[in-house]
């Protein structure tokens, strides 16, 4: 069964609450599909009453916030043997690979890592962890943080919500074209900041990691 379709069979209570705890999770370092569960409510939304957008928003939005200061906290305490505890849990995400590559974004790009993380899949599982681990000063994570969680959550919300109003109003006067030219035209938006996103973490990883100084 096709996500939406499961989501068209639950009260918007529970849309709402699930929204809000799958990509909490997510952003406290759990591989889960968190944008896949926003983007189907945000187009069921869309197309019933019954859920309002706004509340979806926000329900997103708070998860990804209270989601990603969580695994902060939990990547301040638990430091480098958490990171090697999710790889063996998690090796396909925090791979040792992908750890030195989170790593030398956060390093080059700080704040900018946490904002933009939320918008590319594997970045937005590390940010919170860690930018614990690393010990970032936690004003500059809790600004990075909001900001990115209004942004990503309440963004993609916004655009999908209103790409689904107008895909059922042009698909009622032109059938499936109304419905590509309304598709493309949210796609193409949120692709901007995934885009510029990808190109700071491609410039972060290109960048060589200074070698220790020896004693």
């Amino acid at each position: 069964m096709h996500v939406q379709e499961w989501l068209e069979t639950v009260p918007a209570v529970a849309v709402y609450a699930l929204v809000g705890i799958v990509i909490g999770l997510e952003s406290l370092g759990i591989p889960l599909p968190g944008e896949i569960i926003l983007v189907s409510s945000a187009l069921l939304a869309s197309q019933h009453g019954d859920i309002d957008p706004v509340i979806l928003g926000a329900c997103a939005t708070a998860g990804a916030i209270i989601g990603d200061s969580i695994g902060y906290a939990i990547g301040r305490k638990g430091g480098r043997p958490l990171l090697a505890w999710l790889g063996a849990k998690f090796p396909r995400h925090f791979g040792e690979a992908h750890i030195a590559t989170a790593e030398r974004s956060f390093q080059k790009w700080g704040m900018w890592a946490v904002f933009f993380g939320r918008f590319v899949a594997l970045l937005r599982i590390f940010a919170g962890p860690l930018a614990g681990v690393l010990r970032m000063p936690y004003w500059k994570f809790l600004i990075a943080n909001v900001l990115g969680g209004i942004v990503w959550a309440g963004g993609t919300t916004a655009v999908i919500y209103y790409v689904g109003i107008v895909a059922e109003s042009w698909l009622k006067r032109f059938s499936w074209l109304g419905l590509v030219a309304a598709v493309l035209i949210g796609v193409t938006s949120m692709l901007v900041l995934k885009r510029k996103a990808k190109k700071t973490a491609a410039a972060a990883e290109s960048t060589p990691t200074p070698a220790p100084a020896a004693d």
